[in-house]
């Protein structure tokens, strides 16, 4: 039996990744997505940040991150040829856990009613760009 290499895929319709990475590896059965945000392809848009003048986060709508990322991960997963319902892991990173961990979860409830992963949710104290959530998911293929 051979060995199957690991493919990297960058997805069209995703954010560019902020660094030398890919946004999805497939080895074996499984994809593993590096952390998506909120951000939108070929833009400095952030659906659901206001910055300021100074450049820092103003104020944040973290419903609309949270839309944000989902259809990004959304994105990530059709264009490697896996699918939503195929996620088995998800790690959530929140900047403010207290104020935005009731909210997470609601929104996370609309898009996993019939598919639940397992999940982890942590606070970080920063993230590489002005977001407030960034997920880590890991999904199979059918």
């Amino acid at each position: 039996m051979s060995e199957q290499k690991p493919q990297v895929f960058i997805s069209s319709r995703a954010p560019e990744p902020v660094g030398p990475y890919p946004h999805a590896r497939r080895v074996g059965n499984l994809l593993f997505l590096s952390g998506v945000t909120s951000r939108e392809r070929g833009s400095r848009t952030i659906p659901g940040v206001e910055l300021g003048a100074d450049g820092k986060v103003a104020s944040y709508d973290f419903a609309a991150q949270c839309h944000s990322v989902f259809r990004n991960v959304r994105y990530i997963l059709e264009d490697a040829g896996s699918r939503w319902e195929n996620i088995v892991d998800v790690t959530a990173f929140l900047v403010n856990i207290k104020k935005d961990f009731p909210t997470f979860n609601r929104v996370y409830a609309e898009y996993f009613g019939a598919n639940q992963p397992c999940r982890t949710t942590v606070e970080a104290s920063a993230l590489a760009t002005p977001v407030a959530l960034e997920l880590k998911v890991i999904a199979t293929f059918d």
